[in-house]
C-alpha cells in the first residue's frame, strides 16, 4: 500500500515540475514538494494524535526522540528531496529505479553489524533486484542518454533512503510506529523550515490550487503511505521492507506511462519483471541456509 501511494506521488510530481499542471503559476521546485509534504503530513498526523492519544502518547525520551529527528533529517528529507530532484533532472523510471538500489546497502549493514544473516536467497533476490534496475535505467544500452546529476541524486536518494529503514525499524522495535512516524517527520519539518524559511515561502506566490495540491500530496504520499510503511516495520526485517518497496518503481512507471506519456521500453518491462521476482524472493527465502553468519 506504501509503495503504491509512494508510485503516484513520482508520478505527479513529474508532472508538476515538466509544467503539465498549474500553467502560468509560480513553479514548485522539489524543495517546495518535500517540504510541503512533510509539513502538512505532519500538521495532520499531530493532530489527530492529540485528539485520540493526548500528548502523552508524545513522550518517548530524549533520545530516542533526538534519534527519530536525525532519521527524519537525514533519512526521509534527504530522500524525499534528492528523489524528487532526481525526477526533475531526468525521468520517473531512472530516479526511482536508481533509488532502489537502497537494500545494496541495508543488507550489507545489517550483515556487517552483525543483526542479520545474509542468506543465498537474500542475496540472489538483492542481485536479481540490482539487474532490473540496471535494465530499467538502460544501463545495458549503449545509445543511453543518463543524467549525471540526476543519477548522482537518485543514489543519494538511496543512500538516505536505506537510512531510515535501518533507522526506522530500530525505533519502531522500541516503541509504537506513530510515535516514531510524528517524530521523523518533525525532525524533517525543522530542516525544511531552515532550509527555507516562511519569508521565502510567501515570496513564491503560490495560489489556492497550488495550496490544496500540496495539502493534498502530503497526505497521499507521506501520511498515509508512512502508517503502512512504519506498520511494515512491525512485521518485517529492514532488508525485507526494503526490497519489498522496491514495488514501487513498477507502479510509478506504469502510472507515468499512463498519466503523463513517459515512454516504457520492453528492456524497462523486463527490469520491472525482475524487480517484482526479486520482491517475491526475498520474502519466500526466510528460512534458507545463512551464506554468512555475520554474528
Amino acid at each position: 500500500m506504501a509503495t503504491l501511494c509512494w508510485g503516484a506521488a513520482a508520478t505527479a510530481g513529474k508532472a508538476v515540475f515538466s509544467g503539465q499542471v498549474f500553467l502560468g503559476a509560480a513553479r514548485i521546485s522539489p524543495v517546495m514538494l518535500s517540504q510541503g509534504r512533510t509539513t502538512f503530513a505532519l500538521l495532520v498526523l499531530v493532530i489527530f494524535l492529540l485528539v485520540r492519544r493526548g500528548p502523552k502518547f508524545f513522550q518517548i525520551g530524549k533520545r530516542d526522540a533526538v534519534l527519530c529527528m536525525l532519521v527524519g533529517i537525514f533519512g526521509l528529507a534527504g530522500s524525499n528531496f534528492f528523489y524528487y530532484y532526481a525526477i526533475q533532472k531526468s525521468t520517473v523510471a531512472v530516479a526511482i529505479t536508481l533509488q532502489y538500489t537502497a537494500p545494496v546497502w541495508v543488507l550489507i549493514y545489517m550483515v556487517l553489524r552483525g543483526r542479520q544473516r545474509a542468506t543465498l536467497w537474500q542475496v540472489a533476490a538483492v542481485l536479481m533486484a540490482l539487474l532490473g534496475i540496471a535494465l530499467t535505467i538502460g544501463l545495458f544500452h549503449a545509445g543511453a542518454n543518463l543524467s549525471g546529476v540526476g543519477v548522482l541524486a537518485a543514489l543519494m536518494a538511496s543512500f538516505s533512503f536505506a537510512l531510515y529503514n535501518i533507522g526506522g525499524q530500530t525505533l519502531v522495535g522500541r516503541h509504537h510506529q506513530l510515535q516514531v512516524m510524528a517524530y521523523t517527520l518533525f525532525g524533517s519539518t525543522l530542516l525544511w523550515l531552515v532550509v527555507n524559511p516562511p519569508w521565502r515561502i510567501v515570496a513564491e506566490h503560490f495560489n489556492a490550487s497550488q495550496w490544496t495540491f500540496l495539502f493534498v500530496f502530503g497526505c497521499l504520499s507521506t501520511l498515509v503511505p508512512y502508517v503502512f510503511y512504519f506498520t511494515g516495520f512491525k512485521y518485517l526485517d529492514p532488508t525485507r521492507a526494503v526490497v519489498t518497496s522496491c514495488l514501487e518503481p513498477v507502479f510509478a512507471i506504469l502510472f507515468a506511462a499512463i498519466f503523463i506519456g513517459e515512454g516504457v521500453s520492453i528492456v524497462q518491462i523486463l527490469g520491472v519483471a525482475a524487480v517484482l521476482a526479486a520482491t517475491v524472493m526475498v520474502q519466500g527465502g526466510a528460512q534458507s541456509p545463512a551464506l554468512l553468519d555475520a554474528g
